[in-house]
């Protein structure tokens, strides 16, 4: 395949003649076994669109190519030196005994060394090579990742995330402000291979839905920043960069541009849930995430996580864009890699229709089971509407929300037709919201089913997610509950005394598939409650999303 030419193609120095040829000559003297001080049988050559990897069994020696990317600048000598030793300082926070040194490539009078007295031309660093059958990825082909190597894997990140450096100058990178700009820069970096390799309705699509996110939800990464989430991360969180052996190693971070390994922890992590997603293990990343989350006590990583997927593989086909555009590679390789160009093209529009389509939250249960607590905390997390069945129907009756009509069951304002009257209120609402693109709550018992198929058919007709999520607690929490209403304001007019006729009046949501329907326990604290359903929820969603 020909390669493009293109202003997001690589730039190489313009290297002397003799620099060309120690460039050569260093190359020519890696692949050569006998020119290491220690044993070596063979050599295997790797090669990325930044570096030169040279595996020689017992170690690797890694040289970085002298290109600028914008992104990253290794074009001098001094600048590949200073990158190396960035490179093994940053590694061996989450590695160990792996990254050993850089080595300088000298030029002595019979040739070249590695540290030898002459000048250095070039230099590497120096790793132990780490058994490939050990990186996540295979043990995971292999069937061979247990759950109690990935509870330690999650246990090993959230360590590292919450001895993290952390500052002004890192949580700057973390502002809404930034991020727009590396979206920005990554755009306009991939947009020359439209449409020679991706889409442009969907390249448009992407493009679109990542600025409205951004745009929408400016106070969720202000208090992303002010909760400590954003601090010095990994910046490639690979499944082919995580190793179990001697415990857990994770190498190859960036070190060649702070603000790509600044960054939320939810960045990072949706780079390892998105690469997991590529390679078919969805159900993994989940779990993963769903483990760290509560290790961490970071229920809101869900609300991010497919932007942040969206963004990881956007860069992902940038890179690969990148690679095939320097016309280093043979027809098969350009040709392969414009295949995974594409690949994770496709997710990242796939991600993009996750997080850009509405949800319509419906928060049900009997009186008294809290779900009025778990609506109004959602609604704070997620920053979304409300609207209340119980503030409706007082407003609908010309009351004031917390005048107390306290009557007996269907009588009053609670007959069934002016249950019905609220009901249709609510559903107005909630499809004024969704008909101007907003995800809405709605807090309500929603005990007949009659009453949820209406909004579940409002769903499907505005194109958009419906989650019930049901709120459940013992019976004698829900008396507790209720009783304490006769002494405390409350909005609604539920009291003890409605409990077995509104029971024996409630309709099992057993008509609702699993892909709609989640129970929550609100017994426990409202922490782990929120946990459980952004967890749930976001799998529920990615299901709905894929059934379009």
């Amino acid at each position: 395949m020909k390669a493009i030419n293109t202003k997001s193609s690589p730039v190489r120095k313009a290297l002397g003649e003799a620099e060309a040829n120690h460039r050569a000559g260093v190359e020519l003297a890696l692949s050569n076994p006998a020119f290491y001080p220690h044993y070596v049988k063979t050599i295997e050559i790797e090669e990325t669109h930044i570096s030169k990897v040279f595996l020689t069994g017992d170690f690797v020696y890694k040289l970085k190519k002298p290109v600028d990317f914008g992104f990253l600048d290794f074009t001098t000598l001094e600048k590949r030196h200073h990158y190396c030793e960035q490179e093994v300082l940053l590694n061996q926070r989450l590695s160990h005994q792996v990254y050993l040194e850089v080595v300088a490539i000298t030029l002595e009078q019979s040739g070249y060394a590695l540290n030898g007295t002459g000048q250095p031309v070039e230099y590497a660093v120096k790793m132990r090579q780490l058994p490939r059958k050990k990186t996540m990825l295979e043990l995971l082909r292999r069937g061979k990742l247990s759950d109690d190597m990935l509870q330690k894997l999650v246990q090993f990140l959230a360590r590292f995330y919450e001895k993290a450096r952390r500052g002004p100058t890192i949580d700057a990178i973390g502002s809404q402000m930034v991020i727009e700009g590396n979206v920005e820069e990554d755009f306009s970096q991939t947009e020359p291979f439209v449409p020679s390799i991706l889409d442009p309705n969907n390249f448009s699509r992407i493009h679109d839905a990542v600025r409205a996110f951004l745009s929408n939800n400016t106070d969720l990464f202000q208090r992303r920043i002010e909760a400590g989430c954003v601090c010095d991360c990994h910046g490639d969180l690979r499944l082919g960069h995580i190793y179990f052996v001697d415990g857990i190693q994770i190498i190859d971070c960036i070190e060649f541009n702070d603000r790509f390994r600044y960054g939320d922890v939810a960045s990072d992590l949706a780079f390892l849930a998105m690469d997991l997603d590529y390679h078919g293990f969805s159900e993994v990343g989940h779990t993963l995430l769903t483990a760290y989350a509560r290790a961490a006590s970071d229920p809101e990583v869900f609300m991010l996580l497919d932007f942040y997927k969206c963004y990881r593989a956007h860069v992902r086909c940038k890179v690969e864009c990148l690679r095939q555009a320097t016309g280093e590679l043979a027809a098969r390789k350009a040709r392969l890699t414009v295949e995974r160009a594409q690949r994770y093209f496709e997710l990242a529009y796939g991600y993009a229709g996750s997080f850009s389509r509405q949800t319509l939250w419906i928060i049900c249960g009997l009186s008294g089971s809290g779900k009025s607590t778990i609506a109004s905390e959602l609604a704070k997390r997620l920053h979304l509407p409300i609207h209340n069945s119980d503030v409706i129907r007082k407003k609908y009756f010309g009351l004031s929300p917390k005048e107390p009509k306290v009557a007996s069951f269907g009588e009053g304002i609670y007959t069934p037709v002016a249950t019905a009257q609220t009901y249709e209120r609510m559903l107005l609402l909630a499809r004024e919201e969704l008909f101007h693109g907003n995800s809405v709550i709605l807090d309500a018992t929603f005990c007949r089913r009659q009453h949820r198929e209406l909004f579940r058919c409002l769903a499907i007709e505005m194109g958009a997610n419906v989650i019930f999520v049901e709120c459940l607690c013992p019976d004698a929490v829900l008396r507790v509950r209720l009783a304490e209403r006769q002494t405390k304001s409350s909005i609604s007019d539920a009291r003890l005394k409605h409990l077995e006729a509104q029971r024996q009046a409630f309709e099992p949501l057993d008509e609702l598939g699993d892909d709609l329907h989640l129970q929550v326990s609100t017994e426990q604290p409202l922490q782990q409650s929120l946990q459980q359903i952004l967890s749930a929820a976001y799998l529920l969603q990615d299901k709905q999303t894929r059934q379009l």
